[in-house]
């Protein structure tokens, strides 16, 4: 613990005192012996970590919306529990049969990272939310308003700092979720009788309202989950499967009393949620969500552990660009210019993000070369000290 709060701006990717890295085979007997090279693992590399945190946030967006879009489903706390359940059944059975290995219950640990799983429950259930009223490609344009967020979080309690070229792409992505919702509000108005005020297509604007809303909030829990999370894994060491453990088991309490006491049980609503035609299509989905949670809790906690925060934001904002046309594809979202605009506007951001990024860092680097150590204000450094209480 003492090592890790003197390298507090250690990026979660690099060579830890925990052995994240494995141990490089030895030199031959006739090469001068030196340090050992640390040899990355598949776990570890961040170019797998980030292709798999892709792929499975694409298949876990397309099964939620799926179970969300039906016409009167209402049992998203459940929805959660399901899958909180079977990925905490699967990775406890695994380690049963000597598969996977993590670190047992600890009370102690369990209080520490309460507060994580609260956050992620709120960033999961404003998720699912969101996707019931709003599609799936305005979704992902909107998803982006999070990386602001979290790049002033980092500003804030890690000492990060934005760049003039980080600004621009904080205005394209603001610019390409006003294209997405006027494109929406157009197509609503031109699809559907009355106006903004009357009629169905108020009714439908109102839907919308209510997405947007949700969304906004799923940011806001979205920052809050990262950079938390970010810190606790630091403080307490957590490995990936650690964290699934954790985060899963602590949510199923909180979940199940969130379901019973807040969403309707009754008999005519169950009828409603699962109809006989399609209950077992249903039920089939919810499971299969839980599974792709296994995934997709794994991926991001793995990417987030050999990358930073702002990458782990990052890469969800550049992969909006497959997960959109699954939209397109799956849900049959309206495919106007606008829409379209918005999309290009939003990947044309993220792609403006990684640039200042890789700039920020080699500028950084340079400066180190130099001797110029970075500067943090005040509040960053209490905010630091107040974390690692």
């Amino acid at each position: 613990m003492a090592d890790e709060k003197k390298r507090d701006d250690v990026e979660p990717g690099e060579k830890q005192p925990n052995g994240h890295f494995d141990a490089a085979s030895r030199p031959p007997p006739s090469t001068m012996q030196g340090p050992p090279i640390p040899i990355p693992s598949v776990a570890n590399n961040p170019l797998v970590s980030i292709l798999t945190y892709c792929g499975s946030s694409i298949l876990m967006t397309v099964a939620n919306k799926y179970v969300v879009s039906g016409r009167n489903f209402n049992l998203n706390f459940f929805l959660l529990f399901v899958q909180a359940l079977v990925c905490l059944i699967a990775i406890t059975s695994a380690k049963a049969f000597g598969i996977v290995n993590f670190r047992e219950f600890n009370s102690g640990e369990a209080k520490k990272w309460f507060p994580i799983s609260l956050l992620l429950i709120g960033m999961i259930y404003t998720s699912t939310k969101a996707l019931q009223f709003i599609s799936v490609p305005v979704y992902t344009i909107f998803k982006n308003l999070t990386i602001i967020l979290i790049a002033y979080g980092e500003v804030l309690w890690f000492g990060g700092s934005v760049t003039p070229t980080a600004l621009l792409s904080f205005a394209l992505m603001v610019g390409s979720s006003i294209i997405a919702a006027w494109a929406d509000i157009q197509h609503v108005l031109q699809s559907y009788g009355g106006d903004a005020l009357t009629g169905e297509a108020a009714e439908q604007i109102s839907t919308l309202n209510a997405g947007y809303m949700w969304m906004l909030m799923n940011c806001f829990c979205t920052a809050s989950f990262t950079l938390g999370m970010r810190k606790r894994l630091k403080l307490m060491n957590f490995k990936d499967l650690d964290t699934m453990f954790y985060n899963n088991l602590l949510s199923l309490p909180v979940l199940l009393v969130a379901s019973l006491f807040l969403e309707n049980w009754s008999s005519a609503n169950l009828a409603l949620n699962f109809p006989e035609g399609a209950r077992t299509y249903m039920i089939s989905a919810m499971i299969f969500t839980g599974l792709s949670s296994i995934l997709i809790s794994y991926a991001s906690a793995n990417c987030m552990r050999v990358t930073s925060s702002t990458t782990y934001s990052m890469v969800g904002a550049l992969n909006k660009l497959p997960i959109a046309i699954s939209g397109l594809v799956f849900f049959h979202a309206p495919v106007t210019l606008a829409s379209v605009s918005a999309i290009i506007v939003g990947f044309v951001s993220g792609i403006v993000y990684t640039v200042a990024k890789i700039w920020q860092k080699e500028a950084d680097r340079g400066a180190a070369q130099k001797g110029i150590l970075p500067t943090t204000s005040a509040s960053s450094q209490s905010m630091r000290d107040s974390l690692k209480s």
